[in-house]
C-alpha cells in the first residue's frame, strides 16, 4: 500500500511538472466588466457590461499563457436605460460602428506561482492601446458545482477616455476611468 500511495504521488508531482496549456472559457454571467469614473468631483459613478466572452488559456509550470476577451458594448447598465442609450451614442462608445470591446494579451506575469499581471491591447471604438491589469486575486480549483476545473481573477487598470476618442465634458466628467475586470472561466 505504502508503495502505491508513493507512486501516486510521484506521478501527481511529475505530470504537474511538465503541466501543458489549459484552456478555460470565460463564464458570463460571473464576468461583468465595470467602469468607474469622477462625476463633476460630485461622486464617482459606476457601471458595468452585462455580456462578455472569450477564452484564458494558461500554463502555470511555465508561467505562461493568453486572456483573449469580448465585451459587447450594447449591454453597457448605469442602471438608468436612457443614459444606456446616451453612452452608446458617437461621442461615446459608438456601439452603432463599434459593438464590441476587446482585450488580448501580450504577456502574463508571475509572482512565483501567482498571477499578477496581465499586459495587452485594449480596443475601444477601433482605437487599441496597451493597458497592464493589475491582478488583484487570482485562484484555480475544481467548481463546486460544475465539477471541473475553474480559474477566477480579479484585475484593474486605469485608462483616459480621451485616448480613446471618448473626452467629451472632461475634465468636469473625469478623463480618468478605472476599469476592472473580475473573470471566472470554466476548463474546456
Amino acid at each position: 500500500m505504502k508503495h502505491i500511495l508513493a507512486f501516486t504521488l510521484a506521478a501527481a508531482f511529475a505530470s504537474s511538472a511538465f503541466a501543458a496549456p489549459e484552456t478555460y472559457i470565460i463564464e458570463g454571467t460571473h464576468t461583468l466588466p465595470r467602469f468607474e469614473y469622477s462625476h463633476f468631483g460630485y461622486s464617482t459613478q459606476l457601471s458595468r457590461f452585462d455580456k462578455t466572452s472569450g477564452k484564458i488559456v494558461i500554463d502555470r509550470a511555465a508561467k505562461t499563457g493568453s486572456v483573449d476577451v469580448t465585451i459587447d458594448a450594447t449591454s453597457v447598465d448605469t442602471g438608468v436605460e436612457i443614459f444606456n442609450k446616451h453612452i452608446q451614442g458617437e461621442d461615446f462608445f459608438n456601439t452603432a460602428a463599434y459593438p464590441t470591446i476587446t482585450f488580448k494579451s501580450s504577456k502574463l506575469s508571475f509572482d512565483q506561482d501567482v498571477l499578477t499581471a496581465v499586459d495587452g491591447d485594449l480596443t475601444i471604438k477601433g482605437i487599441t492601446k496597451p493597458v497592464t491589469l493589475t491582478v488583484t486575486s487570482f485562484k484555480c480549483m475544481p467548481h463546486p458545482m460544475r465539477k471541473k476545473d475553474a480559474c477566477g481573477a480579479n484585475a484593474t487598470t486605469q485608462i483616459k477616455r480621451s485616448e480613446f476618442n471618448m473626452g467629451k465634458y472632461a475634465p468636469y466628467v473625469s478623463d480618468e476611468v478605472t476599469l476592472t475586470l473580475p473573470v471566472e472561466a470554466v476548463k474546456e
